[in-house]
């Protein structure tokens, strides 16, 4: 199925919404899509942050008082209607705890064979387990790779700035930090375990990296 756009409250300047996207609104994200004239298809959340129940086409409430964070609540939703790629807006920046778990839900997805795409404030992030990531040359910026786990095996980074082969790395070293692209198509892979990578990038252009143009 298409691609599941889910907003939070973090406010978002660069909001690209793939075409035929179904689209989330976590809470008070409701507001991301109004004050640009879009209408979520659902709206997921408690609406404590929000102050009122809002109008629109399907509302699932839950009590003030849960486990899962709205942007979870909304993530299990997208999941329980089929979809497999999730963007994902607002999670990134604010409270650090909020970005911690907006990491980790991530994580929910992968755990699920889903694949979750966090944008704001200019960077991408993204969880990658035994697989690559290839970027175009177009690209510009930093990239930077961590280990998500204990460790992971035969990680590898071509065409940046700083190259690394086959390399067994850790959660307690951050080798991986502040690699940067230099003009020609890259890649980032890993052959046994989970990697964080996080890279400056547009909405628009992670998508192309991430879910193909």
């Amino acid at each position: 199925m298409s691609i599941c756009v889910v907003a939070a409250s973090m406010p978002q300047t660069d909001l690209y919404i793939p075409q035929g996207a179904y689209r989330i609104a976590a809470d008070k994200g409701i507001l991301q899509f109004q004050s640009r004239g879009i209408e979520p298809d659902l709206v997921v959340g408690d609406f404590d942050s929000l102050g009122y129940v809002p109008q629109a086409r399907e509302i699932v409430r839950h009590p003030v008082e849960k486990d899962d964070t709205d942007m979870m609540l909304a993530v299990r939703e997208g999941l329980r209607r089929g979809y497999r790629d999730f963007l994902l807006y607002g999670g990134l920046g604010g409270r650090l705890d909020h970005t911690l778990a907006n990491i980790q839900t991530l994580a929910f997805l992968d755990l699920y064979g889903a694949r979750g795409l966090l944008c704001g404030d200019g960077t991408a992030v993204t969880l990658l387990r035994d697989g690559a990531l290839r970027f175009p040359a177009s690209m510009s910026g930093t990239v930077s790779v961590f280990c998500f786990g204990d460790a992971a095996g035969g990680v590898t980074e071509r065409g940046l700035y700083y190259a690394l082969e086959n390399a067994d790395i850790a959660n307690t070293f951050p080798i991986g930090v502040s690699n940067a692209f230099c003009g020609r198509e890259s890649e980032v892979s890993v052959q046994k375990g989970k990697l964080l990578v996080l890279w400056q990038s547009t909405a628009q252009a992670a998508c192309d990296v991430l879910f193909g143009g």
